[in-house]
């Protein structure tokens, strides 16, 4: 598997690179692995997904179902 070494990193950034690896119970090394996996696996600018297209559903009075068990709200 290919390596990675990052010469001169600043001491804020290793320092706050291990606080966030301590936050996630993950050691350094797998920290910066899950932070370059991420950025890895970002969408392309310009290769968005299309936007969602949301389709709104009216039933009756018969629905088994409240708004607030469903939302658990009354309404907006």
């Amino acid at each position: 598997m290919p390596s990675i070494h990052v010469r001169d990193v600043p001491e804020p950034v290793a320092a706050a690179l291990r606080e966030r690896a301590r936050r996630h119970g993950r050691s350094m090394q797998k920290e910066i692995l899950r932070i370059l996996e991420d950025a890895a696996t970002e969408p392309l600018p310009g290769r968005e997904l299309p936007p969602l297209r949301l389709t709104t559903v009216l039933v009756g009075p018969s629905s088994p179902w409240s708004r607030r068990e469903i939302y658990g709200d009354e309404g907006r």
